[in-house]
Formats: structure tokens, sequence, C-alpha cells
């Protein structure tokens, strides 16, 4: 009896454990650091995702340190990300959060920190070596609410933005930090006899694909996500360590379409359950399928396993069953369904130039050259009117957001900034659409896995552009048309790999 009741107790004592570290979301361990006045705490709500920091303490400056500090252990490069914000007027002007990376929990240990003060000054603050001053180098950006620290090997960089709009960055070099370091968020009142609360939300710890990882033979794993439009705020619905690409909202609202290995696969919204959408002999699928907009039929790109045509374009009922060919060549990367489910838009490789094609959904009659460039023209969606087509091109010298009637006339340039702009979705209500943004370094037809990209939305005639995501991730992340039916979501997949 006595060892069955030390067993009760143990066992009693492993839950609570446990319960405690997933209370603390992507963070196993909370604790004050230096020696403050009022004991801080850190609260997760799962269904938000949001964290909730309280925090004494005097300053981080000079040779120690008082915060509270909500965190894990993180090993090699990462990048942390998180949209923060002080709640309550507060006391005291320079009161800080942010992220917090450190070597140990002692008071001088080396630390960097991406520190935004009350007063609106944020920074990128550091002490190399134990028992150093800290240094700093001030962001131009007041009152940042993105706030973003990456370990790049030997070098820390700060990364700030008010939502919407794009980083300003800085780069550290010259660490030389352990490969193991404390990392997480932090709030400091700068006055000890009080407290002073923050929330976090849309908090990623990303751990980036590492150099010699082989592009299309290896992935990372894989985020499911979910995002309000007119908020920003973000859910994680699925993580695998594998990789999944290209969410696509059912009409009905009840499910998400996504791609993995070749194959097609449901997420279910209401039960968080996962099965296969079975596409019979088409087995190498990649990320362009495409509902039509009744919902009925499904049209997909799959490797044909004629090395002639490479990809082509088949349709198939929604629920599964046995795929139809539907183009005569290739290869073919299917892209748009027209709103009256008579054409089907697509990628056509076509003695090595790429252009927009169209071709009757039920794959009678020839195909038609929609557009005829020496550059790359992808990415083609109908708005839900049908009076155009939007896509992207390279024509410019960088890939840029285009549109064009049905009939391939009236090309229109809508974009034209320092970024690489890929796949235009349309929202239900045709007044905007959203697309991923690579950076600048990026070759303009090349749209790779693993690499920070944002999410922008501009109206439906080229309006104002904003940021909706900042994120890791790039192919596969949104190339399908991603809006929920009644516009108030989008849904994409992020990157890390899986600690």
């Amino acid at each position: 009896m006595k060892s069955t009741s030390i067993v009760f107790v143990l066992l009693l004592a492993f839950i609570a454990n446990t319960h405690a570290q997933n209370d603390l979301g992507i963070f196993n361990l909370q604790s004050d650091i230096g020696d403050v006045k009022h004991q801080g705490t850190t609260t997760y709500d799962p269904e938000t995702q949001t964290y909730q920091l309280t925090g004494s303490g005097a300053n981080i400056w000079f040779d120690k340190d008082e915060f509270h500090f909500a965190h894990k252990k993180t090993t090699g490069n990462f990048i942390l990300r998180t949209h923060a914000k002080f709640i309550g007027e507060g006391v005291d002007a320079h009161r800080k959060l942010g992220w917090m990376v450190r070597t140990d929990s002692a008071t001088d240990a080396p630390m960097v920190c991406a520190t935004v003060h009350g007063d609106g000054l944020t920074s990128i603050q550091y002490r190399k070596k134990k028992g150093e001053q800290i240094e700093e180098v001030i962001a131009p950006i007041k009152a940042p609410d993105v706030i973003q620290l990456e370990r790049r090997g030997g070098s820390f960089f700060l990364s700030v933005a008010k939502y919407g709009d794009l980083f300003w960055s800085v780069e550290v070099p010259h660490f030389e930090f352990p490969e193991e370091l404390l990392t997480g968020l932090f709030v400091c009142a700068h006055n000890a006899d009080v407290k002073e609360k923050a929330e976090f939300k849309n908090t990623r710890i990303v751990l980036p694909a590492p150099a010699e990882l082989v592009p299309y033979q290896e992935y990372l794993g894989s985020h499911l996500e979910r995002m309000s439009i007119d908020t920003g705020n973000r859910k994680i619905l699925y993580t695998v360590e594998n990789s999944i690409q290209a969410p696509n909202w059912t009409p009905d609202g009840k499910t998400l379409i996504f791609n993995s290995e070749g194959l097609l696969f449901n997420y279910d919204l209401n039960s968080n359950k996962v099965s296969q959408l079975p596409t019979d002999f088409v087995k190498n699928n990649n990320n362009d399928h495409v509902l039509s907009f009744g919902g009925k039929m499904l049209g997909i790109s799959s490797a044909s396993g004629e090395e002639e045509y490479g990809s082509l374009v088949y349709t198939v009922p929604v629920a599964g069953g046995v795929p139809k060919r539907i183009t005569p060549t290739g290869p073919s990367y299917l892209h748009g369904w027209s709103p009256d489910g008579k054409w089907l838009t697509y990628t056509g490789g076509r003695n090595g130039v790429y252009d927009i094609y169209k071709i009757a959904s039920d794959g009678k009659g020839k195909e038609i050259k929609l557009t005829d460039q020496p550059t790359l023209d992808d990415g083609s969606e109908y708005t839900p009117d049908g009076k155009y087509i939007y896509f992207n091109s390279a024509r410019t010298g960088s890939m840029e957001i285009w549109r064009m009637r049905p009939d391939g006339t009236e090309q229109e340039q809508l974009t034209n900034d320092s970024l690489q702009n890929w796949f235009p979705h349309i929202s239900p209500d045709g007044k905007s659409m959203v697309f991923i943004s690579y950076l600048p370094e990026v070759p303009a037809a090349d749209h790779p896995f693993y690499k920070q990209v944002y999410l922008r939305t501009m109206t439906i005639d080229g309006g104002p552009i904003k940021v909706v995501a900042y994120l890791y991730g790039g192919q596969g992340t949104i190339n399908v048309p991603s809006w929920s039916p009644d516009g108030k979501h989008i849904a994409f997949v992020s990157n890390t790999l899986i600690d």
C-alpha cells in the first residue's frame, strides 16, 4: 500500500509538472531574474495563443538585470517573433518589454534583448561578456508592435515594424555565445516598487533551415495557421514534422485542403482531424490545387509520370475519385477556375517559356495562350465576378502583381516596389487580395522554400499595400486561394524545424 501511494504521488507530480509546462505554450519555464521586490507571472491562453507577462524590476542596464522572463532553451540559429504591447498606462516611461536571449540566469550574464520602452524608444541591447556594461543600437522606429530577434551564426539581428509596415533591421556582429541559450519574452517595470503588464500574440520561435538542407529533397516542419484579416491575430491549427503546403478553404467553410508528399488531405476545422482525399492514380500532386466556385470539383496539378509532359492538370470531385486529365501537354501548373465553371487557367511551359494559358474545364478544345512574354508569368486567378484574371509576372525585371481581361487583353501592372510579389488571391467580395512577398535578394523568377516573407493585402485596383503577416515560409505558404468563404480569415503554412 505504501509503494502504491508513493507511485500515485509521483504520478500526480509528473502530471502537475507537465500541465504547468503546457500552460506556458511554447515556453517551459518562467522566472524572475535579479533581486525583484514583486514576483512576476506568465499566463498563456491556449485558445487565442496569447501570453500575458507581469513583471517588476528596477532596470535592465549596466551590469545587472531585473525582470520577469518566460523562456526555454534554444540551440543554434533561431528567429524570435512576436506582436507586443503594454497593458495599462504604466508608471515609468522606461518600462520595457521584448525578447531576451542570455547565456544563463545570472544578473550579469552575456545577453541580447530586443527592447521596446514605454515611451516608444526601441533598441537592440547587448552584453557580450559577463559583467560588462550593456551597449545598444537605437532603432529609428518609435513604439513598434512587431518585434523580431534573429540569431545567425555569430550575429544578432533586430527587426521591428509597426503592424502593416515592412521591417526595419540592423545587425550586431561578433558574439561568442554558446550554442544553447535561454530565449524568451520579458517585462521590466523600471521601478522596483511596481509591476507592469504586457501582452504578446503571434509569438513564434522559428528554427530555420540549416545551410546544408537540400531543397525539394529535405523539408522542415510545418504549422497550418489561420489568421484574422481584421486583427492580424494568428492561430496555429495543426503542426507536423514534415512538409504540408497550400491550404485551400472549401466554400462551406468547414475544411482546409492541403497537399503533403504528393497526396491531398482534408483538415476538418471542427474536429481538427486529418483525412486523405483520394485521387486514385494521381499521387504526385503539387501545391496548385483549386476548387471550383461551387465547391463540387477540385482542379489539381500532378507530375504525370510521362517524362515528356511533367506536370499535368486534372479535375476530380471534391470528395475524391478518379481524376480526369485536362491539359493535352505539359508542364502545366493549375492556378484558377472561372466563376462560371467553364475555364481553367494555368502556367504552361512551352519550349522553355512559361506563360499563362486557359482551357475548357471539360478538357475539350485547344488551350488558349493568354500571355506571351520571354519571362515567367504565373499564379493566374479569376475574380469572383469573372471580369479579370490576376497573376504575377517578372516581365519588368522584378516579380509584380498584374491583371488582365479573361481573353488576355488590357494587361496592367498593379505593384511596383522592392519586393518580389507572387500569387494574388482575390477576396470573396472581390474588393481586395492577399499575396506573398519575398525580399529583394530572392531572384524574380524563384519562389523558394524557407525564407523570411511577408503576406500582404492590397485593394483590387492596386491601392495601398499592408503587411498582414510576418513569417518564415515561402514555397507552399499560400500558393492557392486561401480566403475563408466569409472573407474574415486566410489560411497559410509557416515553417520551422520541430525540436
